[in-house]
Parts: structure tokens; C-alpha cells; sequence
């Protein structure tokens, strides 16, 4: 298949090549492993830059259609079962259908050079800070979740905003970005001596790490948040409903 781009269409060049990746990555001889065109290949057929070509695979990485390996290239999933959970929330909204009150025991804002999975997330390849919240979060009593989130240099943040407020609300009342997917890994690790004190626990106790990418409406990947949640006091459930 060729992939062509409308460049006189109001659709954005990146949304345009990953519709025609998608139908690409369902023939036959992609579902049976051929690599997919790289970057450098797809840009030069289309006249379009690198970066915009990143942004249309990246979100089918992140998605889990397609498979990246550094040095290799890049394939079709196979042998993955993806479950979409439909209506995710917010930490906020989580715990507010609870019923349980949250406190902010920490809140830091600052900005930072970015580390290697952020810059490939939100297609940047050079070294420009990126606005970096910190939230250690919990009930009335004690925190049990440490949040670390990267936003997108595009949304135009400054840092002074009022974080005590719901996230998505600042992001959807004050930037007009309306959040609309998140992909999420969660794994689990031992805490080390920094986790173990943030949390109030022991070091070596399990504590259950949770990575969201989230996305705008668009498509523009918009955060990345790495969240770190006492065993104890947090349990993942995941539902879903059969078509």
C-alpha cells in the first residue's frame, strides 16, 4: 500500500498518515511480521518531516498496534491481547466516586530536560524543559500515591497555574484541551529509599507503579504521568463489558 497525503485537506498531516497506517498495518503481509516503513523512508515518499511521520506511529505504539525496537524497526503487535476500559477517570474523579477526600502532602512545579521516553512521547528531539508536577497525594490521614506528570511544551502551561484544582479541568477550561485517551502500563516494583519515604513505608515493600499517556481529542499527546501507589491502600480493578 502507498501511502498518500491530501496536503490542500484542513486534516492535519500526522492524523492523515496514521488513518492510512492503520489500514496498512491490517494486510496480510504486516500481520505476518514485515517491518513497516521507517521514519526516514515514509518521509521522503511524502514530503513531510520526520517528526510528523514520529507523532503518526508513536500513537499507534502507545496504543499498542505496533511493536518498536530500537535499531530492529517496527512491526505489527502480534500475540497481544489489548482490553480498552471505556470512561477512565481522573485520580480526583476516581477517588471522589469513593467518597474519600483527598489531600495534597506535597506539590512541586518545575521544569526539566525531559528524559528519553518523554522526548519520543511528545515528539521532541531537542532538549527544551518540559513543565514537571509532583503531587504526593492521599487521604486525611496519610499519602498513598506520589505522582510524577510531563506535559507537552504545546499546550502553552506556565507553571503558575492552580494545581490544588482537578487537572483536566485546568486543561479543558484554560488551554481548550479537551483529554480523550489514555493508554496505561502498570507493573510492580519494589520501593527504593526515596519511594520508601515518600510513601511512609519500608524500603523493599511492593508498591504498584502506574504509567498514563494520555492524549487530547486530536490526538496531540498531552501527559505523561508516572504514579506510584502504596499496595496497602490501593487497588487497581479493572472493568470491562463483553460486546
Amino acid at each position: 500500500m502507498n501511502i498518500k497525503i491530501d496536503t490542500k485537506s484542513k486534516k492535519p498531516l500526522y492524523i492523515q498518515v496514521e488513518e492510512q497506517l492503520r489500514i496498512m498495518i491490517k494486510e496480510p503481509e504486516y500481520l505476518n511480521g514485515k517491518f513497516i516503513p521507517n521514519e526516514v523512508d515514509l518521509s521522503n515518499q511524502l514530503g513531510i518531516s520526520r517528526s510528523t511521520i514520529r507523532q503518526a506511529l508513536n500513537k499507534l505504539v502507545y496504543e499498542g498496534l505496533l511493536s518498536r525496537k530500537k535499531g530492529v524497526g517496527t512491526t505489527v503487535t502480534s500475540g497481544t491481547v489489548n482490553i480498552k476500559i471505556k470512561n477512565w477517570l481522573s485520580f480526583s474523579q476516581e477517588m471522589k466516586s469513593l467518597g474519600i477526600p483527598i489531600r495534597n502532602f506535597e506539590l512541586h512545579v518545575s521544569w526539566e530536560i525531559p528524559n528519553e521516553e518523554a522526548k519520543i512521547f511528545f515528539n521532541r528531539e531537542d532538549d527544551t524543559e518540559m513543565l514537571k508536577l509532583e503531587r504526593l497525594r492521599g487521604d486525611t490521614e496519610k499519602p498513598f500515591v506520589y505522582f510524577i506528570s510531563y506535559f507537552n511544551p504545546q499546550i502553552g502551561m506556565t507553571g503558575n497555574e492552580d494545581f490544588s484544582r482537578p487537572l483536566y479541568d485546568i486543561l479543558s477550561k484554560e488551554y481548550a484541551v479537551c483529554v480523550k485517551l489514555s493508554r496505561e502500563e502498570v507493573s510492580a516494583r519494589a520501593a527504593d529509599e526515596f519511594l520508601a519515604k515518600k510513601l511512609r513505608v519500608s524500603v523493599g515493600t511492593p508498591i504498584l507503579k502506574r504509567k498514563r499517556f494520555v492524549f487530547a481529542d486530536n490526538g496531540l499527546p498531552i501527559e505523561l504521568c508516572i504514579g506510584y501507589f502504596r499496595s496497602d491502600s490501593f487497588v487497581y480493578t479493572l472493568e470491562s463489558e463483553r460486546d
